[in-house]
């Protein structure tokens, strides 16, 4: 085995956090010490290491000798002063500031002058926690996601008197233990909770507007852009504990920026307890650890369906009329809509109700359908209302748009669709992120897709659904909601003609 960057490690912690990093440590070849205040965890530590290595040998993944190495590299560590001879110290604790600060005065009296300090901190500044150290040049931040050996993305974060020395060191031990590292500053959520607000806070606004419940939310989502999981599906996974805290931590450190305001929501659920899928209640009811989910409304049965006219101002019109045609739909081709005609509208960032007022049509029979996204490339259909759509219009669109047998959603009015405003917001915050140096914009991809699971980063997200719509669906949102979340950021302002991937290359 080639020699590591780290051939002594110490892990502060035996968490599930902490036992993750061990385990990939002692897979790398590092001979891993566990230190943890409490014996009894150091012990079923190093049991639960023992029996993976033992269960993926059986698997056939590891063969008998490299389990025998594995095992022989991790030891345990009752104080601190027998971390002296090791080359990194791995703290992975209590997200308390002035117990991670106390914990390395301790350290730095304790280990060599060239060895290496690192907090697994997913929440609190690097150079906070650095702060009382006499050598904060040797500390960085080394964030990990849970379950560590299966997230193969680390953050490596530089304070501010980092030695850029460390995190080079640091970056390449990530990929000697199998993990892909990208290069953080040190701002508030770093790289991948601060790209991941965009997703879970604006859908509680969405659903805070009564546009839909949880579970249409949710599948519009996972339909239409390809996410793995729904947003409350994926607040339940992660538990309101965990991700409440989150957000008004970032929302705080951000001194109240609007993109990242926490939601009423899911305060009031965490009050009461209703957390997640941990405790069988969340966004959903879990039996046997399965989501109990409302099945979707039935397709309308419609005796005789009204001729359609479309806006000469939709979106992708010419897709729709196409569409139209697929599913046998009669198609008025005048000026205006005739006195019988559902009216169709594919509005960008305005709500129905608008788009009827200006367009001077009658919202009786008005109902818009989202065309951000190519028709083709979905797996759903998007329809809202306004307040004045009669029954029997929105009955016959729905019918209309599920003949061909895809899913269609019916949501109430709102400035934009579900997935225009999560996307939307999702692009605006990482186009945000590379104005302020978080990190680059390569490693921004890398780190959202590897950390968050989304089906393309966010920068490639708003090339593919075009720059220029995401801009006018956050202006139109402006204009609609008057609320300045929706600012869209110089870069996107900037470069939303000419598309975001050059922002794929450094400037």
């Amino acid at each position: 085995m080639k020699e590591v960057t780290y051939p002594t490690v110490a892990i502060i912690g035996a968490g599930a956090m902490g036992r993750g990093i061990a385990q990939i440590a002692a897979q790398a070849g590092s001979t891993v010490k566990i230190f943890d205040t409490q014996p009894e965890a150091i012990a079923k530590a190093r049991e639960a290491l023992f029996s993976q290595w033992d269960k993926l040998q059986e698997k056939g993944r590891l063969t008998p000798e490299a389990v025998v190495g594995h095992k022989s590299r991790l030891l345990a560590a009752d104080s601190l002063a027998l971390l002296a001879d090791c080359d990194l110290v791995v703290e992975a604790i209590v997200e308390r500031l002035d117990v991670k600060k106390n914990l390395f005065g301790q350290l730095e009296a304790i280990v060599r002058p060239d060895a290496v300090l690192v907090t697994n901190t997913s929440s609190l500044s690097v150079t906070a926690i650095a702060a009382g150290l006499k050598h904060p040049e040797r500390f960085a931040g080394y964030h990990f996601f849970n379950p560590v050996p299966l997230m193969k993305v680390v953050e490596v974060i530089a304070g501010l008197k980092t030695d850029a020395a460390v995190c080079a060191a640091l970056s390449g031990y990530a990929r000697q233990m199998g993990h892909t590292p990208v290069q953080a500053q040190d701002t508030p959520g770093f790289i991948v909770n601060h790209a991941g607000r965009g997703y879970g806070t604006e859908a509680l606004r969405v659903a805070s507007e009564g546009v839909a419940d949880f579970a249409t939310i949710d599948r519009i989502l996972r339909d239409q852009v390809g996410f793995k999981l729904g947003p409350f599906e994926l607040l339940d996974l992660t538990a309101l504990d965990v991700s409440h805290p989150v957000m008004e931590s970032i929302y705080q450190q951000y001194y109240h920026e609007p993109r990242y305001r926490p939601s009423v929501i899911t305060a009031q659920r965490l009050a009461g307890g209703v957390v997640g899928k941990k405790v069988g209640e969340g966004f959903y009811r879990y039996v046997d650890g399965a989501a109990q989910v409302s099945p979707e409304p039935p397709v309308p049965q419609v005796a005789e369906m009204p001729p359609v006219w479309v806006s000469p101002r939709a979106a992708r019109r010419a897709e729709l009329l196409q569409l139209l045609k697929n599913l046998g739909a009669s198609i008025e081709t005048g000026a205006s809509p005739s006195p019988a005609a559902l009216t169709l509208v594919a509005p960008l960032g305005f709500d129905i109700t608008t788009v009827a007022v200006v367009e001077r049509l009658d919202p009786a029979r008005t109902v818009g359908i989202d065309m951000l996204i190519d028709d083709a490339a979905t797996k759903r259909r998007v329809l809202a209302t306004n307040p004045a759509t009669r029954t029997d219009m929105r009955d016959a669109a729905h019918a209309l748009f599920a003949r061909d047998g895809k899913a269609v959603s019916v949501i109430r009015d709102s400035g934009g669709f579900v997935t225009q405003r999560v996307v939307a917001t999702i692009v605006n915050i990482a186009t945000d992120m590379c104005q302020q140096g978080v990190c680059s914009p390569k490693d921004l991809e890398t780190a959202v897709t590897l950390g968050l699971g989304y089906p393309l980063g966010p920068l490639a997200m708003g090339d593919r659904y075009g720059p220029t719509n995401v801009l006018e669906v956050l202006f139109n949102m402006q204009t609609v909601y008057g609320d300045p979340r929706y600012r869209p950021s110089p870069w996107l302002r900037r470069r939303g003609a000419i598309g975001l991937s050059l922002m794929h290359t450094e400037e």
